[in-house]
């Protein structure tokens, strides 16, 4: 029997997905929808996310306006947004929310900088997690005489050699989250 790591690079490569999803709710100084991605309201009892229950349009590069499909709930999409983490304080003319993104300060980069790398730290923590589960289930095999001595090595190097991969793509994509922050 051979040691699939194909599942194992899935969940790497999932890993990888989800670490670029959290960056993009990142907010910079451009407007952007996915800032709202995380942001959710509660709507009869039960916990919705905003880009659900409202049309979310980049007006311009710094304005994004939220225009509610039921416009009851204007005023609880603006608390909500108001208690997340995004940093920037709503309008709403009764109809339509808005929410205009400042130029970021020298500190606020900085802030933002910081963030992007824990998150990256957190995203390789994940690879390396998925690596010693991999690891795991390599050494069971072999325990069980499903796999060689050599074939678990082998299959060992083989997981290395993807776990330094998927590391350096997450690095990759951090230095141009950085890049993209300090060029604000």
């Amino acid at each position: 029997m051979k040691f699939e790591i194909k599942e194992y690079e899935a969940k790497m490569q999932k890993s990888v997905s989800v670490y670029e999803s959290n960056l993009s709710s990142i907010r910079a100084s451009q407007a952007n929808a996915a800032v709202l991605s995380r942001v959710s309201f509660d709507y009869y009892g039960v916990d919705t996310p905003v880009n659900t229950m409202a049309d979310i349009r980049v007006s311009d590069a710094k304005t994004l306006t939220i225009t509610p499909y039921d416009a009851k709930t204007i005023k609880d999409i603006t608390k909500a947004i108001m208690t997340s983490d995004i940093g920037i304080t709503p309008s709403n003319d009764g109809k339509v929310i808005r929410l205009v993104f400042p130029q970021l300060t020298e500190e606020r980069r900085k802030e933002i900088a910081k963030q992007v790398q824990k998150m990256c730290e957190d995203a390789k923590v994940n690879i390396r997690n998925i690596r010693r589960e991999a690891n795991d289930a390599a050494k069971k095999m072999k325990k069980d005489n499903l796999l060689t001595e050599d074939e678990e090595k082998d299959s060992e190097k083989k997981i290395q050699e993807l776990t330094d991969k998927f590391v350096k793509m997450i690095d990759e994509i951090a230095a141009k989250k950085d890049k993209e922050i300090l060029s604000l």
